[in-house]
C-alpha cells in the first residue's frame, strides 16, 4: 500500500489536472473558427460558389461573444448560407439568433431544424454519449419556439428543406436541393422525399441536420452531389492529435468516428465520380449544451466551402 503522504500528493496532483482540463475545455468552447473547404464539383465553365454552412449554434441570449462573431461572418460575401440546425437553446433566443444572423439572411439561403430548435435544453450526464444508443430522446422538456425561428427564416426568404425540395440559381449555377427533417428524432420522411435527383439542375445538395446512415445513404443514391450536415459536434471532446484535428470519441449517431467533422466522401470508401456516392460536409458547430459548455481538441465552427469546377 502507498505511503499516505504519496496518495494524498498524487490525489492533489489529479484535482489539480481535472481543474486546469476543465478551465482549458470551457475556453476553447468561446474559440469561434471559420474553416475553407474547397469542394470539386460544379460542372466545367462555372465559376465559383461560396456556401457559408453554419450549424448547432445552441444560442443563449448572454452569448454576446458568439453573436458578435456570427454577425462578422457577413463579411465573407457568401453566395449562399445553408444552416443544418440545432439554433436555439433559451426560451428567448429566437430574436437573438435573427439580429445575430440579420446580414445572412439577405443573403439565399436554405435550412433544416434540429432537435435543439424543437426542444428546450436538459441537463445530462456526458458519459452517457459514450454509450450505446438506448434510442431514448429529449421529448418531454418545454418545446422551443421553433415556429417563431421558421417564421424568421422563411420572411427572410430563406427556403425551408423539411422533408422537401427547393431550387435556386446562385451566379448563373442552378442548384436543386433535398432536405429531411432531424434523423435524431425520426422526424425524417425519406420516402416523401425518394428518387433521382433533378439532372437539369447544375448542382445537387443534399441537407439534413444529423448525418445517420440511411439518410446519407439513400441521399447518395438518389445522385445528390454533396451532404450537408451538422449535430455532431465534431465529437466535441476529442482526443488530441499533433499536426491534425482532434480523434473524436463519438458522433452521437451511427456515422463513423472518423467522419465525425470535415470534407469526407460518402460511402466512405468510394472516389469522386463513382455511382451512387456523394461528397459529405460535417460541421462541428458553433456551440453545446448550456449546461455542457466545454471543447476539447475541437474548436467551434463555421465552415466556408467554396464549391468549385470539378475538372
Amino acid at each position: 500500500m502507498p505511503p499516505l503522504p504519496f496518495v494524498r500528493r498524487a490525489a492533489t496532483a489529479g484535482a489539480v489536472a481535472g481543474a486546469g482540463l476543465a478551465t482549458y475545455a470551457a475556453w476553447e468552447a468561446r474559440q469561434y473558427t471559420l474553416r475553407r473547404v474547397t469542394v470539386p464539383l460544379l460542372p466545367a465553365g462555372h465559376g465559383p460558389l461560396r456556401v457559408l454552412h453554419l450549424s448547432d449554434i445552441h444560442m443563449t441570449p448572454d452569448q454576446r461573444a458568439k453573436q458578435e462573431w456570427l454577425r462578422g461572418l457577413a463579411d465573407l460575401r457568401p453566395d449562399l448560407v445553408v444552416n443544418t440546425g440545432d439554433n436555439l437553446a433559451h426560451m428567448r433566443a429566437v430574436p437573438v439568433v435573427a439580429d445575430a444572423l440579420a446580414a445572412l439572411l439577405d443573403v439565399p439561403g436554405v435550412y433544416v431544424l434540429g432537435s435543439n430548435d424543437y426542444y428546450s435544453p436538459g441537463l445530462r450526464n456526458p458519459v452517457r454519449y459514450l454509450l450505446p444508443d438506448t434510442g431514448d430522446r429529449n421529448t418531454t422538456t418545454p418545446q422551443l419556439p421553433w415556429p417563431d425561428l421558421k417564421d424568421r427564416f422563411d420572411s427572410a426568404g430563406w427556403l425551408d428543406l423539411t422533408n422537401g425540395f427547393a431550387a435556386l440559381t446562385v451566379g448563373g449555377t442552378s442548384l436543386a436541393f433535398v432536405g429531411v427533417d432531424d434523423p435524431h428524432l425520426r422526424y425524417d420522411d425519406l420516402d416523401r422525399v425518394a428518387g433521382p435527383a433533378d439532372r437539369t439542375a447544375d448542382v445537387r445538395l443534399a441537407v439534413t441536420h444529423a448525418p445517420y446512415l440511411r439518410v446519407l445513404d439513400q441521399f447518395a443514391r438518389d445522385g445528390y452531389d454533396a451532404i450537408i450536415a451538422g449535430h455532431t459536434h465534431g465529437g466535441q471532446v476529442c482526443l488530441p492529435t499533433l499536426g491534425g484535428p482532434g480523434r473524436a470519441l463519438t458522433t452521437n449517431c451511427d456515422l463513423d468516428r472518423g467522419r465525425a467533422r470535415g470534407l469526407h466522401r460518402h460511402p466512405a470508401t468510394s472516389a469522386p465520380g463513382d455511382e451512387g456516392s456523394a461528397w459529405l460536409h460535417v460541421s462541428a458547430g458553433l456551440g453545446t449544451n448550456p449546461y455542457i459548455r466545454f471543447r476539447v481538441a475541437c474548436r467551434p465552427e463555421a465552415t466556408l466551402l467554396t464549391l468549385v469546377a470539378a475538372s
